[in-house]
């Protein structure tokens, strides 16, 4: 019987398992909102009603994805994460919370807000409600936004080291984690495991403004970070430089303790797409990132056996040449909903240089607002496309969204099991 790590790993290697591997609850990017996890949990009978779900990424407010649902649903990926979350708290010391549509949840000790008169709530760097509030969730909203904590620039005085602040040696305490925790996964589950550490997110503008720091320095307001990619080049070179060398030095130590237990390692979550195009030029991803994703997928490839996870939302469809050039080996969230990002043309032109990994439904339309016969079609038909010869791991286009029908989510979920086996139908 072929076991979640072997159809996973196969699946990386360009080869047909048994069925299409599935992630859900691997990165943060291929989750799913804590009141969604809550509602599917309720529908598979597998909790009592007002039974609570951890919240296990505070900032976009995804949902724990336990071994029970994992089982139910034929998840096959895990997540090998660092133990602190965005906002700088552990994932520890678990209390009871109320999401605005009263859905009962777990979160961190750490998870501390404040009402604002609006109804807003306020987060705080490291649980610390003295510091500057570094989230806002809206009032009825359901996940935090940023809040920009951007000190006056001087640009006689602006120094690289304080746009580096949150970037160093990974503490002992932090490998002795992913060490004891890549171990217990690959133990005690035959799933493959998604390794998702190191800091090679460059420029990725959810980490830009450190909501983890109390008071981050350096050029943070995300407008401003956009801006200084074009007037202020030379600095974020120096950044990226940087930031790629303790990097490096960084997965050096965690290959020594994870080894090859992990599948996937997650390089980079930098979103340069919009819904009609790229965000950047395709010369400026040359100079300014490929260089760096570049050294760390060639580190990668000559250290380790992992393969090297792209995310980026939109449109990159004209980036995508490039992306090879840099060594990725899998793509997602595969956002097929946007311009020029047609699954045909992606599975018949890239589909012998990456492995798909999303794509698999519509969450911005589709799954929300669709009925489950339309989620169905949407799924068999990504099934089909994307599995063909095989190089796809099904995930929803990014994490499953609050207000998505339940009844739509199982909907994908027996679609996956009744059409994504070899051969395809």
């Amino acid at each position: 019987m072929t076991t979640s790590r072997e159809r996973v790993e196969r699946t990386l290697n360009h080869q047909t398992p048994d069925r299409i591997p599935i992630d859900l609850g691997g990165s943060a990017v291929s989750g799913m909102h804590v009141s969604v996890v809550y509602q599917l949990r309720q529908a598979l009978d597998l909790d009592p009603v007002g039974t609570p779900v951890k919240v296990i990424e505070p900032y976009q407010m995804l949902g724990e994805i336990e071994p029970d649902l994992r089982d139910a649903l034929g998840i096959d990926v895990v997540p090998l994460t660092s133990p602190s979350t965005l906002f700088g708290f552990k994932n520890e010391g678990w209390k009871p919370w109320e999401t605005f549509d009263g859905t009962p949840v777990l979160v961190p000790a750490g998870f501390n807000t404040q009402p604002e008169p609006s109804g807003d709530l306020l987060m705080y760097p490291e649980g610390d409600t003295d510091a500057p509030p570094s989230g806002r969730m809206p009032a009825g909203g359901w996940y935090f936004d940023t809040i920009v904590r951007q000190p006056p620039i001087d640009d006689e005085a602006l120094n690289v080291e304080d746009n580096l602040e949150e970037f160093g040696p990974i503490s002992d305490e932090d490998l002795s984690y992913l060490a004891e925790e890549a171990e217990r996964l690959y133990t005690e589950t035959d799933k493959a495991i998604l390794g998702n550490f190191g800091d090679t997110g460059f420029g990725d503008i959810a980490l830009v403004p450190a909501p983890w720091l109390k008071h981050p320095k350096g050029i943070r307001d995300i407008e401003e970070w956009y801006v200084s990619t074009v007037t202020r080049t030379e600095y974020v070179k120096e950044i990226f430089a940087r930031q790629c060398e303790i990097a490096l030095e960084n997965l050096a130590r965690i290959w020594e303790v994870v080894g090859d237990r992990i599948s996937v390692y997650f390089v980079s979550g930098t979103d340069l797409g919009t819904q009609r195009g790229p965000f950047i030029s395709l010369k400026t991803y040359r100079e300014l990132y490929q260089p760096f994703h570049i050294r760390i997928n060639d580190w990668v490839h000559d250290h380790t056996n992992w393969k090297t996870f792209v995310h980026s939302c939109g449109s990159v469809w004209k980036l995508l040449p490039a992306f090879v050039e840099a060594g990725f080996d899998i793509l997602n969230p595969v956002q097929c909903s946007a311009a020029d990002m047609d699954t045909e043309a992606l599975k018949r032109t890239y589909g012998d240089a990456f492995v798909f990994w999303g794509g698999g439904v519509d969450t911005q339309k589709t799954l929300p607002f669709g009925t489950p016969d339309e989620v169905r079609a949407e799924v068999q038909s990504r099934l089909r496309t994307f599995g063909r010869g095989g190089g796809f791991v099904f995930n929803t286009i990014h994490n499953v969204q609050p207000m998505s029908p339940v009844e739509n989510v199982l909907a994908v979920y027996e679609t996956v099991k009744t059409h994504g086996q070899y051969p395809l139908d």
